[in-house]
């Protein structure tokens, strides 16, 4: 059965009897100041976890091999060909 369109008006209507135009614009007005205060607060939080990883990284600097590592050339050669992308045709 449900709420119909009738039935939902009549209980607007008796809200409005109740509280009052002014007052349902005020209420909305507090719960619509209420939801942005609570966005901006999650977004803060977000913020500084952000800040808080980035520091984090940089604190960390870059890592250093070990004295008995030597690094890993990743340069192609000349002498061997690179690799060419598959076409759209055969990636299917």
């Amino acid at each position: 059965m449900g709420l119909q369109w009738p039935h939902l008006l009549l209980l607007l209507v008796i809200v409005l009897l109740v509280f009052g135009a002014g007052r349902i614009s005020n209420i909305m007005g507090e719960l619509g100041k209420g939801m942005k205060s609570f966005k901006q607060g999650l977004s803060d939080e977000e913020d500084d976890a952000r800040k808080r990883h980035e520091e984090q990284r940089r604190a960390e600097g870059q890592r250093q091999l070990p004295r008995d590592q030597d690094p890993i050339d990743v340069t192609p050669r000349r002498d061997e060909p690179a690799a060419t992308p598959p076409r759209d045709d055969e990636a299917r």
